[in-house]
C-alpha cells in the first residue's frame, strides 16, 4: 500500500531516481494507492542534465508494490520494492 510520504523508485529514463508521494488521485479522502493508480509526487533524487530535476512536482503511475496483490485468477503477486513511472 502506497500512502502519502512514501518514497518510490522511478523505473524509467526521465532522470528521476526517487520520488516522494504527497497526493493520491481518485477521490477526496483516498488513503492508499495500489498498482495502476496515479499519484502526485515530488522528485527527491535525480540524475544531472535530464528531463526532470530535484523538487519538480510530477504525476506518476504505480507499477510495483511490496504488498501482495491478488489477481483475478486467485494468485498473488508481490515485488521487492515500490516503484512508479513518470506519467505526464
Amino acid at each position: 500500500m502506497i500512502q502519502p510520504r512514501t518514497i518510490l523508485k522511478v523505473a524509467d529514463n526521465t532522470g528521476a531516481k526517487t520520488i516522494r508521494v504527497f497526493k493520491i488521485l481518485g477521490g477526496t479522502r483516498r488513503r492508499y494507492a495500489e498498482l495502476g493508480d496515479t499519484v502526485v509526487a515530488s522528485v527527491q533524487e535525480a540524475e544531472p542534465r535530464k528531463e526532470v530535476k530535484k523538487k519538480d512536482v510530477i504525476r506518476a503511475v504505480i507499477i510495483r508494490q511490496k504488498k501482495a496483490y491478488r489477481r483475478s485468477d486467485g494468485s498473488y503477486i508481490r515485488f521487492d520494492d515500490n516503484a512508479a513511472v513518470y506519467a505526464y
